[in-house]
């Protein structure tokens, strides 16, 4: 049986958590489908996270944290490469990645939130960075949540492990909405992104992520003015009417 589940929907590429009785949590058999999911997007200009059921995902399932607790050192860090590997490939997916969040973000489903370009959440999620509740860290997920939230919220939130709203994951830049209607304000977000040029789309995910340089900033522009995609988006823009991608 799947832990996870991939529609291809025109442009779209739909992955969705598929352990609704477990509330999605992870374990060995969840990480390594949604790695494999990650990293085979083919040209999809959009990717959708969800999590069926009542929950995103509320992080690590039981029976694999039991399993941890036999684990050697060794087999610990190997163990936590993999979900690195997962939280890596969602970031660096190649199409903008919009998350889709409800029920429960906890843990490591906090991570799976901070790596997507964009998360949608409704109003009564809750989240938490709940490690230290166990006696651990969010080691593996924080250097995601910290280039979302930043290191004055994770100062508190890693800490504490305490419980949070969306309010608050809204105000901390852990999500980029909060809605009623969360279907509708997300299929809102993946016609944005199908109006903007499929590799500028792209190009413009790779700028946050490289950060790069003034000269190197002045190199990619040029490269996407000279490009047939840029040449049609200006020229569609100046004659008025719709580019051939639209």
């Amino acid at each position: 049986m799947h832990s996870v589940r991939i529609d291809q929907d025109g442009p779209v590429v739909r992955i969705t958590l598929a352990r609704p009785e477990r509330r999605n949590a992870f374990d060995a058999a969840l990480i390594g489908e949604l790695t494999d999911a990650f990293a085979d997007v083919g040209d999809a200009r959009a990717v959708v996270l969800a999590g069926e059921g009542r929950s995103f995902s509320a992080g690590a399932d039981v029976e694999w944290m039991r399993s941890s607790v036999e684990m050697t050192y060794e087999e610990n860090v190997a163990d936590a490469l993999r979900l690195r590997r997962l939280l890596e490939s969602i970031e660096a997916c190649p199409a903008p990645v919009v998350c889709r969040v409800q029920g429960h973000a906890l843990g490591g489903g906090c991570g799976l939130v901070a790596a997507a370009d964009i998360a949608v959440a409704a109003h009564d999620t809750v989240f938490a960075f709940s490690e230290v509740k166990l006696g651990i860290t969010p080691a593996v997920i924080s250097p995601f949540a910290l280039a979302k939230i930043g290191s004055g919220s994770a100062r508190r939130y890693f800490v504490t492990g305490e419980r949070f709203g969306a309010d608050v994951a809204f105000r901390i830049g852990l999500v980029q909405e909060v809605a009623e209607d969360l279907d509708a304000v997300l299929e809102g977000l993946v016609r944005e992104i199908l109006s903007a040029g499929p590799d500028a789309a792209r190009a413009a995910k790779r700028l946050v992520l490289d950060r790069p340089d003034g000269l190197e900033t002045a190199r990619r522009i040029a490269e996407r003015r000279a490009s047939s995609e840029g040449q049609e988006g200006l020229r569609a823009f100046l004659e008025k009417r719709k580019p051939s991608w639209g």
